[in-house]
Parts: structure tokens; sequence; C-alpha cells
């Protein structure tokens, strides 16, 4: 049987049973192991085996539960509140200040957690009822927690940054530090929309009264809010730049600042470690799983030689080098329509990867671009999580067409941030190179 049918049945029975509703993790083996074995014979299951069990070995994994149950203990502290309270009083008094500030908290949350459900929980109850409540557009509120608390898994530290470096080989630290400057790009570029969008219709984002602003003794005293936020990230990762702990210790770190928080915040108590700890073992074993998946799916796909087949077909793509690029961010944002960014990664990343070091792009830079392609993705309808999210947050008077229809423009800005990495690759190279070498 030649590679190319071989190649088109074997994505034709990925899809199929993935669009069919059957758990990620199933397919991405299931197929795998049938091909495996009609095409190497049964000595080809020792391969999953060893796929397995060298996943299994991997140190870097350790980070996985502890960033997430960070994001956990974090969601529970009562820290987000807090840090409502100061933007409220800062950014109060501006058209859109609390749109900007709700963006800031996304961001430090993201800078925290590590995860995208973290932030749009959060600032979904926290933060969308006020506005609402101060004649904000819905839109514009339910829009503005959409984008932001997408990037938690852009802004460092990231579950999936760890995933696609687990998959690619490249550094964890150099990829959490090429997705700070992109991530604050983000942030700028929606900011600058809404400032100057509700400059010109004023309705979508009124100031606050100026009864409600505040004076400076309380705008100080707000800032308080800001200090154990930044002292988790600072630790985080500070003790990875600085060589001070590797990713998968500074997870540790992460979990210590985040209990500490609680404890701060009188909130730490039995319910909240057993029911944070219940959300991790649930969350980890999902992911452990899907990776068991998506290695055994790499080791047959490269055993088919699908790789050369891959290399074979982008030189048909017009545009050269830079024409791949393009067409892949192109797949992947149809893909993000319809399928999880973590099981979008596990199917793509190993087919690229090679295709795009070939063409002499670097992984890097190019994981980037994959990180904030799924950022995109977690807000693109139908069927992007942070939708749901939403949804199951939401008063009743925002409904799903609401949802829908708020995430438009701020899925163009993102894209448009996503081509300024993508033209001026520097902007997620230049940190990793500053701080690791290049």
């Amino acid at each position: 049987m030649s590679i190319e049918l071989l190649t088109f049945l074997f994505f034709l029975s990925l899809f199929f049973f993935l669009f069919s509703g059957l758990p990620l993790t199933f397919v991405l083996g299931g197929v795998s192991i049938i091909f495996l074995y009609f095409t190497w014979g049964p000595d080809a299951l020792y391969m999953v085996a060893a796929q397995t069990w060298g996943t299994m070995e991997k140190f870097t994994l350790v980070a996985i539960p502890l960033f997430i149950f960070m994001a956990m203990v974090l969601e529970r502290s009562g820290t987000a509140n807090d840090l409502y309270e100061m933007m409220y009083v800062w950014f109060g008094r501006v058209r859109g200040g609390l749109v900007i500030g709700t963006l800031v908290i996304c961001a430090i949350f993201s800078a925290m957690c590590g995860i995208s459900g973290a932030a749009v929980v959060s600032m979904g109850s926290i933060a969308l009822p006020s506005m609402l409540a101060r004649g904000y557009d819905k839109r514009m509120a339910v829009g503005c927690i959409n984008s932001g608390g997408g990037w938690g898994i852009l802004i460092p530290p990231s579950v999936i940054m760890i995933l696609y470096a687990l998959i690619s080989g490249e550094s964890v630290g150099k990829l959490f530090a090429g997705g700070i400057l992109p991530g604050l790009l983000l942030l700028t570029i929606v900011s600058i929309y809404v400032l100057v969008r509700c400059y010109f219709q004023p309705h979508l984002g009124p100031a606050l009264p100026s009864d409600q602003r505040g004076d400076w003794g309380r705008k100080f005293k707000a800032l308080k809010a800001i200090i154990l936020p930044v002292s988790i990230v600072f630790a985080v990762l500070g003790s990875i730049v600085y060589g001070l702990t590797t990713p998968t210790e500074a997870a540790g770190v992460g979990v210590l600042g985040s209990l500490i928080s609680a404890a701060v915040y009188k909130k730490l108590n039995w319910n909240l470690l057993w029911e944070s700890s219940i959300r991790t073992f649930r969350l980890t074993g999902m992911v452990m799983w899907i990776l068991f998946g998506a290695y055994c799916f790499t080791a047959a796909y490269h055993s088919m030689g699908g790789t050369h087949l891959i290399e074979k077909v982008m030189t048909y793509v017009p545009g050269g080098p830079w024409g791949t690029i393009i067409f892949i961010q192109l797949l992947l944002l149809v893909l993000g329509m319809v399928l999880d960014p973590a099981g979008i990664m596990m199917i793509t990343v190993p087919v690229f990867l090679p295709v795009i070091k070939a063409q002499g792009f670097d992984p890097l830079w190019f994981g980037i671009l994959f990180i904030m392609n799924m950022n995109i993705a977690y807000m693109t309808p139908p069927f992007g999580f942070n939708l749901f999210y939403l949804k199951a947050i939401c008063p009743p008077s925002v409904t799903m067409a609401d949802i829908y229809r708020s995430v438009v423009p701020f899925m163009l800005l993102e894209c448009t941030g996503m081509l300024l990495v993508m033209f001026f690759p520097e902007i997620a190279t230049w940190l990793p190179n500053k701080f690791f070498g290049g």
C-alpha cells in the first residue's frame, strides 16, 4: 500500500472517530495501534509501550499537576476580588476603564495560573455583573473576558507550553520567556481598541460617576491587592529566568505562593484543598492520557513515513516557506473552530514541526505562533472552550448568540497580534535569547 493511501486512510479514520464523539485519547491511541499492527506487525506494540514508558519518565511532567493545582487554589483564594477592587478605583474614571482593568487582571491571573479557564470563570463571576450593572455594552464586556481569559496559555507559566515542549523537544524556560512579549502585545492591542472605540462610542463603556471613583487614599490603599499576585509571578518566572529553579521546581514555588495567598485571604481550609485536589487529578489525568495517545500517534505516523510525505506536499504550497507558514496557521485556525486546542497540538505538531525545521524556521518562534493560534481557538465559535465557560456563568440577559457575536472584533485583534509576531519574530525570540542565549 502506498504511503499516500496509507496517510489518507490514517487521517480519515482519525477525524471520523473524533467527529463521532469518541474521547480524543482513545482515538489517538486506538487508531495508531491498529495502523501500527497492520503495517509493522505485532512487534510494533512494543513501540507503543516504549513510547508510553518514556513519557512517564519525563521529569517535566511533574509541572503539569502543580501548575493546575496552583490555578485551582488561586481561583478560590479571593485574590481576584481584591484585584477587581483595585482596578475599579483606578480605571473607573476612564471610558471603557472597567474593560481595560478586566483585561489587566486577566493578564495578571494568566501570569499566575497557566490555564485558560481560571481567569474566564473568575472575571465572569466578578467583573461581568459589575460592568453590566454600570451600563457597559454586554458584548464588549463578554468579549474582553473571553479574549483576556485565553491568555493563560500564552503568558507564562503555561500548561500548554509544557505539553508543546514535551512533544517538540524545545526548552520550557525559553518558551515561557518567548510568551511574555506576545502576551503584553495582545494586552496592548486589545486595550487600545477598547479605549478608541469607547472614546467615540461612550455608551459602550461609560465612565463611572465622580462619586464612585474613589479618592487618592482609597486608590493607594487598593494597590496592596497586587502585592501577592506580583510576588507569585516574580517567584515563578524570576526563579526560572535567573536559573534558580527548573520550570518544574518553579511550579512547586507557585503552589506555595497560591497556598500563602489563600491563607492571607482566610480561605485556606480542607474544603478548598479537597476541591482543588480533585479537580487537579481530573484535569491531569485527562492531559496525561491525551499525551500517551499523542506519543502513540507520533510513533505510528513516523513509522509509516508520513513526515516525508507532508514535507513533499508542502513544497506544492505557493509562496515558498512563508506560504507554508501562512497555510499552517490558516489550517490551525480552522481546526480550532471544531477541536480542542490540546488535541490539535498533539495531532499537528509532530506533523508540522519537521517541515518547519526543514525550511529553516526557528521552532521556538513557531511554538509561540502555535500557542497564539490555540489562544484564538479557545474563543472561536462554535466550540471554543471559553464560550461555554462564559455561558455557564453569564446572567440570562446574555445569550449564546451574544457571546458568539462578541468574539468577532477580539478574534480579529488577536489575529493581528499573531501576524505581528509572524512578521517580526524578535517579539517572540528576543527575551529567550536575552535570558538563555541564542
